[in-house]
Formats: structure tokens, C-alpha cells, sequence
């Protein structure tokens, strides 16, 4: 069973972490546009669905279980990384800045993902310290991951929506 690959929702959030680090690194390695082009979908799918799974399901979950400050600061990095998400989802590797959005957005995930696993203080040891259930919330999430994962190989998946910040144009 596919559950059992994950001991629990902070096994299953690595695993994603560690998935897109190494699309990431294929990224700065690629030289075609072919295969920029096809890493960049593969890197936009996984953080979406990653988003989704994390906004939806484990976020929530951890409200007034850990600090507040913690949740909130993963919200707004999320909102940054969303904008770049959708821009490269829209263009191709031709298009102006394409490279160095993908690399933005690199950064910006490496910062998130230290952020969420910082050993003492981060999100995933408060969700450890706090004694949420992480098995069922594993298993809650996996199978909205598959949901997800179904609906971006038949139709696509929408562009990510931020939730904390607002684009204000003048």
C-alpha cells in the first residue's frame, strides 16, 4: 500500500522536498530548451500540488498547535513562490527572465524548506512537539496528493491562487 512508503505527513512532505531539490538541480544542469522546458513543468506540478496539500490539510492542522508566526510566515512564502510558479507555468524557456525566475523560485524553496525542517524551532519539530496525529494526516494527505496528481495528468491543475498576500497594482 502506498501509505506504507511514508511513516508519517512529515516523511511525505521530505520526500516532496527532496524531489523537487533534485528537479531543480536537473534544471540548472539542462541545456535544451526541450528539457528546460520539460523540468520546469514537472517543478511547477510538484509545488502545486505540494501547496495544495500543505494549505489544505497540514497547515490547518497545525493552527494553535504551533507557533502562529511559523504558519503564517510559510503562507506568505508560499504567496511569493506561487507568483513565480504561475509566471513560469505561462512562458517558455525563451521567454525574457525564464531562467531566473527558476532559479528565484529555487532559492525561495530552499529558505521554505529549511524553514519548515529546521531541527529545534521549525515547523515539522513544533508539529512533532505538539503531538499531532501525523499518521492519519499522512494518509489524509497522500490520498488528496493522488487527487491532485490525477487532475494534473488529465486536465491540468489551475494556476496557484495566493491566500495571505494581495497584488496591488497602481
Amino acid at each position: 500500500m502506498a501509505e506504507e512508503k511514508y511513516t508519517d505527513a512529515i516523511a511525505l512532505l521530505k520526500a516532496d522536498h527532496r524531489k523537487v531539490e533534485a528537479l531543480f538541480e536537473k534544471f540548472e544542469k539542462a541545456r535544451s530548451d526541450d528539457q528546460k522546458q520539460s523540468l520546469a513543468t514537472q517543478i511547477v506540478t510538484e509545488l502545486k500540488i505540494h501547496t495544495i496539500i500543505e494549505e489544505e490539510i497540514f497547515y490547518p492542522t497545525l493552527r494553535g498547535k504551533i507557533e502562529d508566526d511559523t504558519l503564517d510566515e510559510a503562507y506568505v512564502e508560499h504567496d511569493g513562490a506561487k507568483v513565480l510558479v504561475n509566471d513560469i507555468a505561462a512562458a517558455t524557456p525563451s521567454a525574457d527572465f525564464f531562467d531566473a525566475k527558476v532559479t528565484v523560485l529555487s532559492e525561495e524553496i530552499k529558505h521554505h524548506v529549511a524553514e519548515e525542517e529546521r531541527r529545534s524551532e521549525g515547523m515539522f519539530a513544533q508539529a512533532r512537539e505538539a503531538g499531532v496525529d501525523l499518521v492519519a494526516l499522512r494518509d489524509q494527505m497522500l490520498a488528496r496528493k493522488q487527487e491532485l496528481m490525477r487532475q494534473a495528468e488529465t486536465g491540468g491543475l489551475p494556476p496557484a491562487k495566493p491566500s495571505a498576500v494581495k497584488l496591488v497594482t497602481a
